[in-house]
């Protein structure tokens, strides 16, 4: 879709007319929510820089795009509500300014799902106020995934080479899966979480989107200020020595019961074995619930999302509300727009809660992780001395429905236990299902990015899905079903 040796220049020119004929007309995919207008000069600079040999970093001239919830002081930082329209960040985000160090060019910034999909138990992914519904460039009637819904949509539409997502739990896993892109969420705290919108500081973490994986691995090491390991991991000789000294527990309590869907992850063992992998199968694994009432991992995120939104809102400049509470009373003064089309029940849930050192909080965090880690994926990948975990990423994209929201089982059980523990998960797109992308997930322990990533890049080299063209978005009206 982007046209070979280009300059930056030309480069952000062809992106920005892209979106203007693809997201803001034609099919509306409303995946950008701003443009940077300094983009093209940055773009001149980082071309005169080449020319007298100056290169910033690895992402030279290379332009990405920013999730609307990681702050930016020369663009707005909205969350996608219209509170957060008035006022500004006071400094980027330390991710950002890694960016910008590593000569990457922020050509703007991607719509996402509401104060990423924090706000309604009954939202419709890829809505927010400020950028409207997001659609998926596959069939522009299904959901486009949440909450990093805008990347997604827009790295597999061709509107830029990289975006930066987030996730607390599947928020980069999921729009990764039902657009066809890669979507890295690495370890908690391997990237900074400084100026991210905040959840869960016990969660929360930004991650690469990408076409490619060793696109998204580049990424990584510059958000992750690594050095070029993550790229390392991503060797083109893969796919001449293949993974024989790599051990793959199959994690069937994760397959989503979708045939087509599982299918997809049944060839890919196939491929990982005939690369020379050791299967484990099945490999026993922790199913935590998606949280709903009652729940530990709920209760930790509504706790810890009061204390960090209230912090953060407090040091944006004049012009916005200064706390939860008085996010809540915008939401209402302005429920014509803000609450059209679903409510704000996990917020006024959060401001009930108490403080990080309530007992229930600190009772309901200490049982979490005991689940996911000690007594969920730890036991798992270490009684079978495995390397890694696999399973179905998210089943194809529903179709969206702003009146009732997302269904309830929406097709994965993998995110949870991995966003609880704190650990990373790599998706990759495996296939199509009824012509709609369906995503493979890696699952590891911390820190082991480089091993999810060069199993990554074999199952991508031996599905040959990027070179052959299937994963081409079809920008259809609607998808059959």
């Amino acid at each position: 879709m982007t046209p070979p040796t280009l300059s930056s220049a030309e480069l952000v020119d062809h992106l920005l007319n892209r979106i203007g004929e693809i997201d803001a007309a034609g099919p509306r995919l409303r995946s950008v929510v701003a443009v940077d207008p300094q983009a093209r000069a940055a773009a001149i600079d980082r071309d005169a820089e080449r020319r007298d040999g100056r290169v910033r970093g690895p992402l030279h001239g290379t332009p990405v795009l920013l999730k609307d919830n990681i702050d930016t002081v020369d663009l707005p930082t909205t969350a996608g509500s219209l509170a957060l329209t008035t006022s500004r960040p006071r400094a980027d985000a330390s991710l950002v300014t890694r960016l910008r160090t590593a000569g990457a060019i922020v050509l703007g910034k991607t719509n996402l799902s509401e104060w990423a999909n924090f706000r309604s138990t009954h939202a419709a992914s890829g809505w927010s106020a400020v950028g409207g519904l997001t659609a998926n460039p596959w069939a522009l009637d299904r959901s486009a995934g949440g909450s990093s819904s805008g990347s997604g949509a827009a790295v597999a539409a061709g509107l830029a080479p990289l975006a930066v997502g987030s996730e607390t739990d599947g928020s980069i896993v999921c729009p990764a899966s039902l657009n066809g892109v890669v979507g890295i969420k690495p370890t908690v705290g391997l990237v900074p979480a400084d100026g991210l919108v905040p959840i869960s500081h016990s969660q929360d973490t930004a991650g690469p989107m990408a076409r490619t994986v060793r696109g998204a691995a580049v990424l990584l090491d510059v958000l992750a200020d690594t050095g070029g390991g993550f790229a390392a991991a991503c060797s083109d000789q893969l796919s001449v020595h293949g993974l024989p000294d790599v051990r793959v527990g199959v994690a069937r309590g994760y397959f989503v019961g979708h045939p087509p869907t599982d299918q997809v992850v049944e060839a890919a063992l196939t491929l990982l074995s005939k690369a020379g992998a050791q299967l484990v199968d099945p490999a026993d694994v922790p199913v935590l619930p998606a949280y709903d009432a009652g729940d530990d991992e709920l209760t930790v995120l509504l706790t810890e999302f009061h204390h960090g939104v209230d912090a953060y809102l407090s040091g944006r400049t004049d012009g916005s509300p200064r706390s939860l509470a008085e996010l809540v009373e915008f939401n209402r003064s302005n429920a014509d727009t803000e609450l059209a089309w679903f409510g704000q029940d996990l917020f006024e849930r959060a401001l009930a809660r108490g403080g990080l050192d309530d007992p229930e909080y600190v009772a309901a965090r200490t049982r979490g992780v005991r689940a996911a880690r000690a007594d969920g994926l730890d036991v798992a990948l270490q009684r079978h001395e495995l390397d890694l975990l696999i399973a179905p990423a998210f089943g194809p994209a529903w179709k969206s429905d702003l009146v009732n929201g997302d269904p309830r089982d929406v097709g994965t059980r993998c995110t949870s236990a991995p966003a609880v523990a704190g650990y990373p998960i790599v998706t990759l797109p495996g296939g199509l299902v009824g012509g709609l992308p369906v995503g493979i997930a890696l699952l590891g322990g911390p820190g082991s990015e480089v091993t999810l990533l060069r199993v990554a890049q074999a199952l991508e080299h031996a599905l040959d899905l990027v070179a052959s063209g299937a994963l081409e978005p079809t920008f259809s009206p609607a998808s059959p079903g």
